[in-house]
């Protein structure tokens, strides 16, 4: 007898309102499989921050069905873990400080919360300035931190919400094969908002297309491209034409009309 895999994500018919105003996103439907790697790209005001809330729990939907893991937000939180676009990380804490706060309100003890937070640490490149203050870092490294902090919560879904908006292109082009090569050894769902097409692209199995007005769901498009995303695999006529192909998506969700 063959068992149903669970999707790590599943979205049903989702809507969001805010009191008794207009929609911001409404009748949401996609299935999230474990492992995957989606990205959510639309206009501005189109619900895609929202999107991400809902899924972690931190905003409850108006109707429809989320189901995390097969849990509803609120009961999967523990696997949970959401990046924002700001590091957010306390000043007057050091690199190891920050990372290791998660275990520390959990009450880990020291020597394991260490150990843990110093494998972190290897994992995204920063044993060299554990010992650094926020002020210290580079844009790119206090986004490694931010990514190490909630790594050390050991999820299996991944919510980033425009992680990499303030770097700069070379720093974020780095950043985009840091976060694959992370996700290749640790194979978390990752559900992933960004305004880039070509970031959508390098990173994605697949991108989710939102209209606004209120929110919808307009395109659900499969990334062809080779599983190791070497750098080189920006410089290719699939890439290429896949950017082409969504970016003309994006545009024409403007020319869509409201419901």
């Amino acid at each position: 007898m063959s068992s149903t895999r669970v999707p790590a994500v599943a979205l049903d018919r989702v809507s969001k309102r805010f009191g008794q105003g207009a929609p911001v996103l409404e009748n949401i439907s996609a299935t999230i499989s474990p492992g995957e790697f989606v990205s959510v790209i639309g206009p501005s005001g189109c619900g895609k921050s929202t999107l991400l809330r809902l899924v972690s729990g931190l905003s409850p939907i108006s109707s429809g069905q989320i189901l995390v893991d097969g849990m509803t937000p609120i009961n999967a939180r523990e696997i949970v873990s959401f990046i924002f676009q700001d590091p957010t990380l306390l000043p007057w804490r050091t690199v190891q400080a920050n990372v290791g706060l998660g275990l520390e309100l959990e009450g880990a003890a020291r020597d394991s919360r260490h150990a843990a937070v110093d494998g972190l640490l290897q994992l995204v490149g920063l044993t060299h300035v554990k010992d650094a203050y926020p002020r210290q870092l580079s844009g790119g490294m206090k986004m490694r931190v931010s990514i190490a902090r909630a790594l050390a919560a050991s999820p299996r879904v991944l919510l980033l919400d425009e992680p990499f908006a303030a770097l700069d292109e070379i720093t974020r082009d780095r950043m985009n094969e840091e976060l694959l090569r992370l996700h290749r050894q640790q194979a978390w769902t990752v559900l992933f908002v960004t305004h880039s097409v070509a970031e959508a692209v390098f990173l994605s199995n697949r991108v989710l297309i939102l209209a606004p007005n209120p929110g919808r769901m307009q395109h659900d498009i499969p990334i062809d491209l080779p599983v190791d995303r070497t750098p080189e695999v920006r410089n290719s006529e699939a890439f290429d034409t896949l950017v082409s192909h969504i970016s003309r998506s994006l545009r024409e969700t403007h020319a869509v009309p409201t419901p």
